[in-house]
C-alpha cells in the first residue's frame, strides 16, 4: 500500500473512501498547511496502490496497523470519509492506543436492504467506471473540484471489477464493531444534511453508539462533504489534533 507523508507536528492519517484515492485530501491539506505530520495512503486497489486488489477490510486494517506502528508509534488522529470512516471505527475499536482521535465522516453502519441486487449491478455496471464520459458524471455527483477532475478520471479507469465488487460489499456488510462503544479517545461524527437517508440514520447511529462523541450534520453537503467544505473538516482535525 502506497503511503504520501507531509509536514511535521502532531500524526494525522487520512482515508480516503471507494473509487478516489489520497488526493481527495489536497483541499484539506491545504486549508492545513504544514502543521501537521500528514499520512496519506492511498488503499488497496486505488490509485498507485491500484495494482493490489481490494481484498477486505480486515486486510487492509492490518496494513494500516503497520503504517502507523511504524510512521506514528505514539498514535495518530484517524480521518476518514465513507468506506474510510469504517476503517477509522476498526482503527479506533481495535487499536485505541494508535488512535489519539477519530473522525468519523459519512460513513455506512446500519445495513441496506437488497444489498445482493445492489451487488449485482455494481458488477453489472463495473466496465462503465473506465468511460470518460461515465466518470464525468460519477465526478459531478461525487463533487469532484476542477483541479482534482485529472486525478478522478484516471484513477476510475484503472479501478478492477473485483475492488469495486468488494469495497462495496465490505460497505454494505459493515456493522459498528461492539468496541466502538468503548473508545476512550474523542470522536466526532460528520455528515453532509443532503446525503441518504441511511447515511444520516447512520451518523446518528454511530454517535449515539459512543457516549461523549460529537455529531455535526452539514447544511449543503451531500456524499461531497471534505471535497465542499475542506475548510470545515481541517478545523475538525486541527481540533481534535490539539485537543
Amino acid at each position: 500500500m502506497q503511503l504520501a507523508e507531509t509536514g511535521t507536528g502532531p500524526s494525522l492519517l487520512l482515508l480516503h473512501g471507494a473509487g478516489v484515492a489520497g488526493w481527495m485530501w489536497r483541499p484539506v491539506l491545504a486549508e492545513l498547511g504544514a502543521n501537521a505530520h500528514a499520512l496519506v495512503p492511498d488503499l488497496p486497489g486505488h490509485g498507485s496502490s491500484s495494482d493490489e486488489p481490494y481484498r477486505s477490510h480486515r486486510r487492509t486494517l492490518g496494513k494500516l496497523v503497520e503504517i502507523l506502528e511504524h510512521h506514528a508509534p505514539g498514535g495518530a488522529v484517524v480521518a476518514g470519509f465513507s468506506l474510510g470512516a469504517q476503517l477509522a471505527i476498526l482503527l479506533a475499536a481495535t487499536r485505541p492506543e494508535l488512535v489519539r482521535g477519530v473522525l468519523v465522516i459519512s460513513g455506512q453502519t446500519l445495513p441496506l436492504r437488497m444489498s445482493r441486487v445492489t451487488l449485482a449491478l455494481v458488477s453489472a455496471s463495473a466496465p462503465l467506471a473506465s468511460l470518460p464520459g461515465f466518470a464525468r458524471a460519477q465526478a459531478a455527483q461525487l463533487g469532484i473540484p476542477e483541479e482534482l477532475l485529472e486525478d478522478y478520471l484516471r484513477d476510475s479507469a484503472v479501478v478492477t471489477r473485483e475492488t469495486l465488487v468488494t469495497t462495496v460489499r465490505e460497505n454494505l456488510d459493515f456493522r459498528l464493531p461492539p468496541a466502538w462503544s468503548s473508545y476512550p479517545g474523542p470522536a466526532g461524527v460528520l455528515v453532509g444534511a443532503r446525503e441518504r437517508r441511511i447515511m444520516l440514520d447512520s451518523a446518528r447511529a454511530t454517535h449515539e453508539a459512543l457516549p461523549g462523541s460529537t455529531l455535526q450534520v452539514v447544511e449543503g453537503c451531500g456524499h461531497d462533504l471534505p471535497l465542499r467544505r475542506p475548510e470545515l473538516v481541517a478545523r475538525a482535525c486541527r481540533e481534535a489534533l490539539t485537543g
